[in-house]
């Protein structure tokens, strides 16, 4: 014989300790109900307490985690109000791009620099601001598709801009865009997109930026992840070893590219935001543009560009958190490692992640727990935030690499819990 469910108000009572607002318990309780569902409410609750964005301990070795925001970055609000388009000195309206963005040009070397809410909207602003109406020539190696379904013909049609197939797959020369650009008089841009997160090997050729910096026509290049300098001149060591090869910001504008785009939340190290950098005629069609308020930043993306920007040009790379796990030596690692004590200490490989370096593996180390307890630590406790593991093999592991010093403590904790 089938039971009834208590009512709405029964329920509410009895898990009114459960730690969610009424009317949130209120609402589960009566979606609960109409799905035949409620004798699981216990668990449905714990599954909702489980939704909203909270800290969580990245050790999946995965420096760049996507579902994991990305590169790490404090939120250093004050709470207050703050200028974000006031002039301090003359009391007038200002703009909300000139001192961020002359702070980026500054780092990348570049006559002047904006700031968008993501690398997607920097491509998006500047095809239609350089481009609508117009061919845009890229070469059929670089037809990208990253998360999301975001592919750069849809881009393209999207901004008003056609596309202007350039080479084939595995092969591109300068005179496959000379005979482009000549068989298609309004080609208004060429644009080299950059393989972040795919290779093509084997028997293949390109044309890099300085061979294309010639043409007459702008040519933009989207780095994609950000290094603002191959020498990395903030580093006390120099540049790792494991970004030969990557597009740096600096280097791609001195090569010839007159305006760049890149990621703010990658290989820079911060929040998730666009950068256009590059020549000022070219930053000032993009500013004018209706699709660059769309786009616009808010003050919380601002001024932690701000604060991020200045620890660049101040060398105080401690203080940047991607740079300092990436660059932790795995003896450092190996010693946490062992302090923590639980688990057996093995050596591992990171990786940068998020659509970066994709055949880069980064010496790490870590711990190896027996067996799948990745949902046990997914889960969190009062005490500890959740535990963001890999498993390999039937095997648990944690990757210190990403995992802040800060939560060693925590991590033994919940370690021996599980133990």
């Amino acid at each position: 014989m089938a039971s009834f469910p208590p009512s709405v108000n029964e329920l509410a009572e009895s898990f009114s300790g459960s730690g969610l607002p009424h009317p949130l318990l209120v609402q589960e309780i009566r979606k609960a109900i109409d799905q035949g569902d409620w004798e699981n409410l216990e668990t449905r609750i714990q599954r909702l307490k489980a939704l909203p964005l909270q800290t969580v301990i990245n050790a999946t070795g995965v420096l760049l985690h996507t579902n994991l925001g990305r590169a790490p970055w404090p939120n250093s609000s004050t709470g207050h109000a703050i200028n974000v388009e006031l002039d301090l000195t003359t009391g007038l309206r200002g703009s909300r791009q000139e001192h961020v963005g002359n702070l980026f040009a500054t780092l990348c070397g570049s006559e002047a620099a904006m700031v968008v809410n993501n690398c997607s909207s920097a491509v998006l602003l500047v095809l239609s601001a350089l481009a609508s109406g117009k061919g845009v020539a890229i070469s059929r190696s670089e037809m990208v598709e990253i998360g999301g379904n975001f592919r750069v013909p849809d881009v393209l049609e999207l901004s008003g801009a056609y596309l202007v197939e350039v080479g084939t797959t595995n092969r591109t020369r300068k005179d496959d865009y000379e005979r482009a650009i000549s068989a298609n008089k309004d080609v208004a841009m060429m644009m080299k997109i950059h393989q972040s997160n795919y290779k093509i090997v084997g028997f293949t050729e390109s044309t890099d930026v300085a061979e294309l910096s010639d043409m007459g026509i702008p040519l933009v290049a989207d780095i994609g992840s950000g290094l603002l300098d191959e020498n990395c001149p903030w580093l006390d060591s120099g540049p790792p070893a494991w970004i030969n090869g990557e597009p740096a910001a600096k280097q791609t504008l001195e090569q010839g590219a007159d305006l760049i785009t890149f990621s703010g939340d990658k290989l820079l190290g911060g929040p998730q935001a666009g950068i256009i950098a590059g020549r000022a005629d070219l930053i000032g069609r993009c500013m004018k543009h209706p699709f660059a308020r769309a786009v616009r930043p808010g003050g919380l993306i601002l001024s932690s560009l701000q604060e991020l920007a200045m620890r660049y040009l101040t060398r105080d790379w401690e203080a940047i958190p991607f740079w300092k796990m990436a660059v932790t030596t795995v003896n450092e690692l190996e010693q946490r490692a062992n302090r923590i004590g639980i688990g057996t200490p093995v050596p591992l490989n990171s990786i940068p992640g998020g659509g970066t370096l994709p055949e880069v593996v980064i010496p790490s180390f870590g711990l190896q727990l027996n067996g799948d307890v990745s949902h046990k630590l997914r889960l969190g406790t009062d005490e500890n935030p959740p535990i963001i593991a890999r498993v390999e093999d039937g095997n648990t592991f944690l990757d210190l690499r990403t995992v802040d010093p800060l939560f060693d403590d925590q991590l033994s904790s919940a370690l021996h819990g599980i133990s």
